[in-house]
């Protein structure tokens, strides 16, 4: 069962939170004997499940995020037994992908219990996925929470690597280390400005994926975008991170902040124009629909972190979670039509802004 409220990754305070909403650092990593997942069969699935599942068991105390300071360990989720909603809730959490939340085949994932902050994916793409999730800039810590769960998972499990490339995976560009980098970056500035175009081409020419709000195959939403390294063969973890977070994503950072200076400089009124109309749609509308409000919160989200409107900004990122399709559900208790759903998150809009009172 996922718990009640948000994940610590989107609530709490973080470096450069202004821009920077989240970092993840993900291994894919593979069990040595057993054919990649889109090649097993379902018995052999279920046998890398079994003996995954009782190295992860082992996970607490001193390994993963969180769980050192809480004294938790993480929370085994059986993905074939969870109904369609709870699984939802996990993608709207980033705790797993749309992919892995489909299909009949045995698959599962491990989530640290006490903030969300790990989560381990098993027959995703790979044997295992694991990823970490820290608020704002915060590669370096998630780098090195990461590499504690890995050390302990390569410690007790045969994991498929050659001298020559390093680690097998099932898909080529993640061959070598098997690291990618990402974060999700609210850009609101240089989207409006017109500049965000310029962002694609030099993330482009530095082989960084621009992606949505939900990652790979997903579209742009609440102008939130996820980037991330392509190329891992042939480049150390910390050539990786040294390039993406020494050197790209603070220059996207300032790049961001010039764009809302200047706006605010140039075109306040017509920035607080925008700001004010999308408040106060969201404090009066009666029905709003889950990429409406996406944008609507982006909007809000500006005017937050430029000093236009005075609000907590988790609020906005509380907001941001509960809205979407299988938590507004999830709170109402009842699985609602689109319909329905755009009556209830019209309203859960409106209270919890007037409970922050705005």
């Amino acid at each position: 069962m996922v718990r009640d409220g948000c994940s610590q990754w989107l609530e709490a305070d973080g470096p450069e939170k202004d821009v920077v909403v989240s970092s993840r650092v993900r291994l894919a990593r593979n069990l040595a004997g057993y054919p990649f997942v889109h090649k097993a069969r379902a018995d052999e699935r279920e046998q890398i499940i079994e003996v995954v599942r009782g190295v992860l068991n082992g996970i607490g105390g001193d390994i993963g995020t969180g769980s050192r300071e809480s004294g938790g360990g993480v929370e085994w989720v059986d993905l074939c037994e969870l109904p369609k909603l709870e699984r939802g809730l996990l993608v709207e959490r980033h705790l797993i992908s749309k992919q892995h939340s489909k299909g009949s085949q045995p698959r599962g994932v491990a989530v640290s219990s006490s903030d969300e902050s790990l989560s381990i994916m098993v027959n995703e793409e790979d044997h295992l996925r694991i990823q970490v999730l820290q608020p704002g800039i915060a590669l370096d810590n998630a780098l090195e929470e990461i590499g504690r769960v890995d050390d302990h998972i390569e410690a007790q499990l045969d994991i498929a690597y050659s001298p020559r490339f390093g680690y097998l995976t099932a898909c080529p560009t993640n061959v070598g280390t098997g690291l990618r980098v990402s974060a999700m970056l609210h850009l609101p500035g240089l989207r409006l400005s017109g500049e965000i175009e310029k962002v694609r081409k030099a993330a482009k020419a530095m082989n960084i994926a621009v992606r949505g709000f939900y990652g790979e195959g997903s579209d742009v939403a609440g102008d939130f975008y996820q980037l991330s390294n392509q190329v891992t063969l042939g480049k150390s973890e910390q050539d990786i991170l040294g390039s993406f977070a020494g050197q790209f994503l603070p220059d996207i950072v300032e790049y961001e902040r010039s764009a809302r200076r200047s706006m605010l400089d140039s075109r306040r009124l017509v920035v607080e124009d925008q700001v004010f109309r999308a408040l106060g749609t969201l404090t009066h509308a009666r029905q709003l629909k889950a990429d409406e409000v996406l944008d609507l919160l982006s909007y809000l989200r500006f005017g937050v972190c430029t000093g236009v409107i005075d609000m907590p900004l988790d609020v906005v990122g509380k907001l941001v979670l509960l809205t979407q399709p299988s938590h507004l559900q999830r709170l109402c208790g009842a699985r609602l039509d689109q319909a329905e759903r755009r009556v209830e998150r019209a309203c859960l809009v409106r209270k919890t802004l007037s409970e922050a009172g705005v």
